[in-house]
């Protein structure tokens, strides 16, 4: 029996899991994704900064909806051949990592990965917003960013340089797929 290969993809937010993700779908032939930001997960934590500063339990957040998700796609009597996830945490949640064949990190420096958030998600903000959150993210925020860093990016098989174009990225995932 044939068993779909599962493809995640890791990065710091504005890191660039999104668009490699939908750039991998339209490359890969018969594959489908799924996506971590599209699911509300039991015990995810309220306070993200806290929870790194305890010293995150990945865990902690109970994926059931997305593992059945998934198992659902690799029971399928025709599985797609790859099931790329947009997954933050690589092999560190016990829940999902058996069903991983290849962990990627996109390695982004956290000045790009900022600057790609504002420009995503706050296209219309004031420069005093944009100085609380960028005061927020030097006092406590920067702490979440760096743990992905330190836990997850060792913790991946392939890591790649989040500052080259898009397209470079996706033909360096490409390359390794293939073997």
């Amino acid at each position: 029996m044939f068993k779909a290969k599962v493809i995640s993809i890791a990065s710091v937010s504005g890191g660039g899991k999104t668009t490699v993700t939908n750039e991998l779908i339209k490359r890969i032939n018969c594959s489908e994704a799924l996506f971590f930001d599209e699911y509300d997960f039991e015990g995810a934590p309220d306070d993200l900064v806290k929870w790194v500063d305890d010293g995150p339990d990945y865990n902690q957040w109970n994926l059931e909806l997305l593992k059945a998700e998934l198992k659902s796609l690799l029971e399928r009597e025709e599985p797609p051949e790859y099931i790329i996830l947009d997954y933050p945490f690589a092999y560190k949640n016990d829940q999902l990592k058996n069903f991983i064949d290849l962990s990627i990190y996109i390695d982004t420096p956290l000045d790009i990965a900022m600057a790609r958030r504002f420009l995503r998600d706050q296209p219309n903000t004031t420069s005093y917003e944009i100085s609380d959150q960028l005061n927020f993210y030097l006092k406590f925020g920067r702490e979440a960013y760096l743990e992905m860093g330190k836990t997850i990016k060792p913790n991946s098989d392939l890591i790649v340089d989040g500052s080259l174009p898009v397209i470079d990225i996706v033909d360096t995932i490409l390359e390794t797929v293939k073997t």
